[in-house]
């Protein structure tokens, strides 16, 4: 599947909460000849010229192998790594022009990070950790504390907001990440292996909700996984593989006619 990649305009200045309003795009995120190479004893070319973009309020899935280059993409993706060579647009913006707290800013206020290890912080209540990143942008106790609670309670967990992690089971800790990627508004939600340390039942319950972010709440969900029943679960799936894309497809048709996209979790 071929996608034109379009001219967009540059925006050196402060990143605001508004900074998704500035232009009307096609697509959220926008990633033209990507390349990664990683600089040590030996060299190693994580990204081969990754040229992706990604519509809003929709749900990207990436798979591949082990050291196939997809979490260095998505790590890219969200401003946490810098390409070797190539370009980003988040929004319409060339992340190449922003300060690094110009991009801290970005972060904290555009994107929502779900990682496999929860991150939480353990001397921290449910709540607490929920309402952090409120917290640090100023926004008062009280009201960091509600919209906390009313994101505890749509990912089905209020009733364990006084609890610290390690009280929760890790289906629980989880949901509390997502509920705290979620507190800001971001536009952009980025998961990396976020059913990976989970059972079934638990990681069904996670995708449906981040499936319903998409589709009543009109985020985009960009996930890393092996599992081929969570990537059934996206509008889009890409096959990374020696850090290009391989393939590039829509699950609900079915598998590629090569058969490789869909591989079983290692």
């Amino acid at each position: 599947m071929q996608r034109t990649a379009h001219n967009r305009r540059s925006d050196s200045g402060p990143v605001s909460s508004d900074w998704g309003e500035k232009s009307h795009m096609n697509y959220i995120i926008e990633a033209r000849d990507l390349t990664k190479i990683y600089e040590s004893a030996v060299q190693v070319v994580a990204l081969r010229g990754v040229t992706l973009e990604v519509k809003p309020a929709s749900f990207l899935a990436i798979m591949g192998p082990s050291g196939s280059g997809k979490s260095t993409l998505l790590n890219i993706l969200g401003a946490l790594e810098v390409p070797t060579k190539g370009q980003l647009l988040l929004e319409g913006t060339d992340i190449a022009t922003l300060t690094d707290d110009q991009r801290t800013l970005l972060r904290r206020r555009r994107i929502g990070f779900i990682f496999q290890q929860f991150n939480l912080l353990p001397i921290f209540s449910a709540s607490e950790n929920v309402a952090l990143p409120l917290r640090l942008e100023g926004v008062p106790a009280a009201e960091a504390d509600r919209r906390a609670g009313e994101m505890l309670e749509l990912v089905g967990i209020a009733d364990r907001r006084h609890h610290l992690p390690s009280q929760m089971s890790g289906g629980e800790q989880q949901r509390v990440a997502i509920a705290r990627a979620l507190v800001a508004g971001p536009a952009i939600i980025l998961a990396d292996e976020p059913t990976g340390n989970l059972d079934s039942t638990n990681g069904e319950r996670i995708i449906g909700k981040l499936r319903q972010l998409v589709d009543e709440q009109q985020q985009t969900v960009v996930l890393v996984t092996h599992d081929a029943a969570v990537a059934s679960r996206a509008d889009r799936v890409i096959h990374v593989r020696d850090g290009v894309i391989v393939e590039d497809f829509d699950p609900s048709h079915g598998m590629p006619a090569s058969g490789t996209t869909l591989e079983p979790r290692a």
